[in-house]
């Protein structure tokens, strides 16, 4: 420190860019499954992404002037934003209703959030025909401050922002970096109420996107009220998430969590069982509804209506029993699978809006090219990892430092 450098407080007193030196080296074994099937992935992916920069997006997908959003806006944006609905809907739990119960489990689930977003926002940037153009639906040029687009846009941007500063005293932990750590953590509060606000916004808004697109989308699956579903489907989805990536969390990072939030896994993991039971219910309800009021019944004799039912039946009403019976049996294996098959229903769901009742009509369908999957898988694969660093770095699972600990009483 008395020759004027930067240090990180919990690194001997050696200067920051040592310490982070040290803590980017990779840590644990290198030849894993994961990285094994991973990294050929990523590489290939990354060779292909400079190929659809380099000659243009139709150089390695199936879009067309007919189908201009595939499988990396269907996928990775609108189905990976109902995935990263846990964050919100955690912090609402812990911060505003204040059920420490699920306290453990927030700066993970801030950070799946976070890293969801901030990949997904690459995802979009890579189905624009011109990347330059991102910019357009910021400043509102060509579209007016009116526009749904422009809404979304801003939610994007200001969510990760709040979402980015509901992680950063993590952050500051890992630095040492006590005085910031002070300001960060006074600053929580209402980057949450601020990102809440956002996040039920855009949910509500990726669907609003689609009421532009009525006579586009198959009727069983286009309503005036495809926002608010959005929304709803947004919740158990998040949750379901948190339950998946928990389980495997708690079995691949054992041991920097405590004996004590070990304990309560099982507990929290219960408690969200309940919450997607009446989330998935109310969901249910409205399809019903919705259904109902827009009289399809002559549709459900036919390819898209079977397919119709097995969404919802298979996949909304099947989880929604199962989530009920394992919290009153205090299964947490049938809650697990529960969790995953009503992950798969809202891909099901984001697939059939965005890709599978979209132009459903035209005789030659979009079907994404194998490059298009590689890159999506990419996107995901390159995500995990960098979740994985932050986890085996940073205090996300494992405890607060003591000095973290005495600010925050």
């Amino acid at each position: 420190m008395s020759n004027g450098s930067i240090v990180a407080a919990d690194n001997d007193g050696k200067p920051i860019w040592r310490f982070l030196a040290r803590e980017f080296k990779p840590k644990g074994k290198l030849l894993t499954p994961f990285n094994i099937i991973s990294i050929p992935i990523i590489i290939l992916g990354i060779v292909l992404i400079i190929i659809r920069f380099w000659k243009g997006i139709g150089a390695i997908t199936n879009l067309s002037q007919e189908i201009p959003w595939g499988l990396w806006i269907g996928f990775d944006v609108v189905t990976g934003v109902a995935f990263a609905g846990g964050a919100y809907v955690i912090t609402f739990m812990v911060y505003i209703l204040n059920i420490r119960q699920y306290h453990s489990i927030v700066r993970v689930t801030v950070l799946n959030g976070f890293l969801a977003y901030l990949f997904y926002a690459g995802a979009l940037l890579l189905d624009l025909g011109r990347p330059w153009n991102v910019i357009n639906p910021i400043i509102g040029n060509s579209f007016g401050v009116s526009s749904v687009l422009f809404l979304v846009a801003w939610h994007f941007l200001l969510y990760m922002i709040a979402q980015l500063i509901e992680f950063s005293p993590a952050i500051a932990e890992w630095l040492g970096a006590r005085r910031a750590h002070k300001i960060l953590s006074g600053m929580t509060l209402a980057a949450v109420i601020f990102g809440i606000t956002l996040s039920i916004l855009h949910q509500s808004g990726l669907g609003a996107l689609y009421l532009m697109a009525k006579d586009k989308i198959h009727p069983l699956w286009y309503s005036e009220f495809i926002p608010v579903l959005f929304f709803v489907s947004s919740i158990f989805a998040g949750l379901s998430m948190v339950i998946f990536e928990g389980s495997i969390s708690h079995k691949v990072f054992f041991n920097q969590i405590s004996e004590k939030n070990h304990l309560a896994q099982q507990k929290i993991i219960h408690g969200l069982a309940k919450i997607c039971t009446g989330a998935l219910f109310a969901y249910f309800f409205l399809q019903l509804l919705v259904f109902i009021h827009g009289k399809h019944w002559n549709l459900i004799d036919t390819p898209m209506g079977y397919w119709f039912l097995l969404e919802m039946i298979g996949f909304v009403l099947v989880p929604m029993l199962l989530f009920f019976y394992s919290y009153r049996i205090k299964s947490t294996l049938l809650i697990r699978i529960a969790a995953i098959l009503t992950m798969t229903g809202v891909i099901i769901n984001r697939l059939n809006v965005t890709i599978i009742g979209f132009r459903w009509d035209l005789a030659e369908r979009y079907v994404p090219s194998w490059m298009e999957i590689v890159v999506t898988l990419t996107v995901l694969f390159t995500e995990i990892w960098i979740f994985r660093w932050v986890i085996n770095r940073l205090p996300v699972l494992r405890e607060s430092p003591s000095w973290a600990k005495e600010q925050s009483k």
